[in-house]
């Protein structure tokens, strides 16, 4: 009787046992968030690298997980606290990793984390605590700068802290490893570079590491590192947030990008301005080149994927040099083949499908980074940079900016015969359907609220109108080539009179979803087309 009821004990125990652990397999209820993103292989031809290049990529790597640190630091705080109630739930830990915090990027940073607030206008580069006014009235001419952050003191006032004072072990580690990868770099540009980067994550002074970049020509290896962009604070628009991405540039690809170039004048010289907003002298040469990315790491890797890269910021390098732009080829192909393509069957008119292809995407993409120099870049009464002019807006104008003056870039290099047989409608409908991908990041981003600005501009003169009982969009053709102008102009003329009460307007107005197309997002969101994409990679996906 004994044995019997041992039996049944440790019966029961074990079917407790199953019950209990049938329990913890209940779906996450962060897997439809996770299931958003889909995954992508970062990976290139490494044979086209030497042996030398090959030992760089794991300590580039390396460095990149720094400044993937550092930017948890910049984003949010404190990961690993954040991170622990989810220890046991996979879907959770990948969400917060890709938001880089309990915001959702890609849904105008609401909360999805219980018991969260709002997120931090200034992210966490302010105290959550201070006032503008507090801001305002501190005298640290510091403050505005782009490699520092805001602490209060111990008796509770506003301090400037440097970044290489805020995280010191860091960017010494980074520096250091920097160092290592210079002694391999067979290029001497590339050599250049990353030891001079060493240096500037010491002091912050980042001027002759961003000339060193611009001069580089003929590396294949390419490493964008540190604080970058300043997506991030949108409090002021003034905080870079750190990044680490690794490239290995397509030879091909660029030789076909750099013919563009020499144009780059001419197209300055025909914007659809004033003269006055067209003196500043665009740069012949700019570094056009395709790249496979490898590796993303920080900034660069929140939420809604970079695909294309115009850098640096520096206005004074931008005088001296121009800037380099980088198409990231294979992230470019996927968004187009993952979100692109399937969104445009639901939205774009049956007849106008046909219009919507890679070519068109990629130059799309590539035009707008070459767009970033065309312009102003310091204001036309005070000669006042236009960042610092238009403060928290900049970014979201520039961004608009450079959309709409890159399909004026194609418009104008089809009419010159550069882009031969070239039709239009290709990039046009492209483009749009491009807008529809984008705006389901929300009006949150700079990029999300520059595309609003843009859709609402044609839906209101009709370059593009929406059959309701289909509900698909078609494009017009010679109104979208005229609104092009009308609002590159806008666009141009708010930078140069460095006009923030326009601008505030704008985005205010016009940088918003209306309900009409909410009703198409939400039909792509039903439609389980991924928002974005996340990576696999590493030294293992790329065999080394």
């Amino acid at each position: 009787m004994r044995k019997l009821f041992l039996f049944l004990s440790l019966g029961i125990f074990l079917f407790s046992c199953k019950e209990a652990k049938k329990e913890t397999k209940q779906p996450s209820p962060y897997q439809p968030l996770a299931d958003q993103y889909a995954e992508f292989t970062l990976t290139t031809d490494v044979s086209k690298l030497t042996e030398n290049e090959k030992k760089m990529i794991p300590i580039l790597i390396e460095v990149a997980d720094i400044m993937e640190n550092i930017f948890w630091q910049n984003a949010y705080g404190d990961k690993a606290a954040l991170m622990k109630p989810f220890a046991q739930d996979s879907a959770a830990l990948k969400y917060l990793s890709i938001n880089y915090g309990p915001w959702d990027r890609l849904n105008a940073n609401k909360p999805f984390i219980d018991g969260v607030g709002a997120k931090p206008l200034g992210a966490n580069f302010y105290p959550t605590d201070m006032t503008r006014e507090e801001f305002d009235a501190l005298k640290d001419p510091r403050k505005t700068d782009w490699y520092s952050i805001i602490r209060r003191d111990d008796k509770g006032n506003l301090v400037v802290i440097p970044f290489h004072e805020a995280y010191p072990r860091e960017v010494a580690k980074a520096s250091e490893l920097l160092k290592q990868a210079s002694e391999l770099a067979e290029d001497p540009g590339l050599k250049k570079y990353l030891s001079l980067r060493a240096q500037a994550l010491l002091d912050d002074d980042y001027l002759a590491s961003d000339l060193a970049w611009m001069d580089m020509q003929d590396n294949t290896l390419d490493f964008v590192v540190g604080p970058i962009e300043t997506y991030e604070d949108q409090l002021y628009g003034y905080k870079a947030s750190h990044s680490g991405q690794i490239l290995v540039k397509d030879k091909e690809w660029s030789k076909r990008l750099s013919e563009y170039a020499q144009y780059l004048p001419k197209l300055q010289n025909n914007l659809p301005v004033p003269a006055a907003y067209k003196k500043e002298k665009a740069n012949a040469n700019p570094d056009m080149n395709a790249y496979d990315v490898i590796y993303y790491g920080g900034d660069c890797n929140a939420g809604s994927k970079n695909i294309a890269i115009n850098l640096p910021n520096d206005p004074r390098v931008h005088a001296a040099k121009g800037s380099r732009k980088l198409q990231l080829k294979n992230s470019m192909q996927a968004k187009f083949e993952k979100m692109v393509v399937p969104i445009s069957k639901l939205v774009i008119a049956p007849e106008q499908q046909k219009y919507v292809n890679f070519d068109a995407f990629f130059e799309n993409v590539m035009f707008h980074e070459v767009a970033h120099g065309l312009g102003v870049n310091y204001t036309i009464k005070d000669k006042k940079d236009v960042r610092s002019a238009l403060q928290n807006y900049y970014t979201s104008i520039e961004e608009g900016k450079a959309d709409i003056l890159g399909l004026f870039c194609v418009t104008k290099l089809a009419e010159w015969g550069i882009l031969e047989n070239k039709d239009l409608m290709d990039n046009y409908v492209t483009f749009i359907a491009g807008i529809f991908r984008s705006v389901r990041f929300g009006a949150a981003s700079a990029h999300g609220k520059a595309n609003m600005m843009q859709f609402n501009h044609f839906m209101e003169s009709g370059a593009i109108t929406k059959d309701e009982t289909t509900g698909y969009y078609t494009i017009d053709f010679e109104k979208m080539k005229k609104d092009i102008e009308v609002i590159a102009g806008e666009y141009i003329t708010i930078e140069g009179n460095g006009d923030i009460a326009t601008a505030t307007k704008l985005v205010a107005e016009k940088g918003v979803v209306p309900p009409t197309l909410q009703k198409d997002l939400d039909r792509i969101a039903g439609a389980g087309i991924p928002k974005d994409i996340f990576f696999k990679q590493g030294t293992k996906v790329l065999g080394l």
